[in-house]
């Protein structure tokens, strides 16, 4: 994994085989440009759709710093202190600077919704971001929220019940359209 593309794409992959198994293919877009006329194209983009039928994009974006990762973890294994805080503030650095990225990127309401994800492949990454504070921090400063593989996987299933949740709205409103007619029809009956 010293290649930096060879991480990317072994986050995405991760990422997007817990997105087709938590939702349908036709609930998120791949490779998708959530700004208008932009270039930039996040990795995954889930569709929310309104009451309307109108649909707001939620960007997640796979983030694999495994370099500066590595380097906290040897830290640790070194016990010097100092190499410890230097280490753990490189990689303070780049959460900052991805998540500054992420927003800058693919964040543009109303198109999208006003955060994003940013999705860390390794379980052991995202402890270190809880353990030093950067969830809240990202999520204050940047509005980009921050998820691990199991925390990703909770955030869709609580979408995924939000889904659910839409569609029996939807066929309420039909049911009571259905029962509006048949009161309708019954009334013309009496009548006769």
């Amino acid at each position: 994994l010293s290649n930096v593309k060879t991480r990317g794409i072994l986050g995405e992959m991760q990422l997007g085989a817990i997105l087709e198994e938590m939702l349908s293919p036709t609930q998120y877009e791949t490779n998708f440009a959530t700004v208008p006329n932009s270039r930039n194209v996040v990795e995954f983009a889930i569709k929310l759709p309104d009451s309307s039928g109108n649909v707001t994009y939620m960007p997640i974006d796979s983030k694999f710093p495994a370099d500066t990762y590595e380097a906290l973890i040897n830290a640790y294994e070194s016990a010097d202190k100092t190499e410890v805080e230097t280490a753990a503030k490189m990689l303070r650095t780049r959460l900052i600077g991805e998540a500054k990225d992420i927003h800058e990127k693919y964040v543009s309401p109303p198109y999208t919704t006003d955060f994003a994800i940013m999705f860390l492949p390794v379980e052991g990454l995202y402890a270190e971001a809880v353990n030093r504070g950067l969830i809240e921090e990202l999520q204050n400063t940047h509005k980009v929220m921050v998820a691990g593989p199991s925390t990703m996987a909770a955030m869709l299933s609580s979408i995924r019940m939000g889904f659910k949740t839409l569609a029996i709205q939807k066929q309420t409103s039909q049911v009571w359209e259905v029962l509006g007619a048949v009161k309708t029809e019954f009334e013309k009956f009496e009548s006769i």
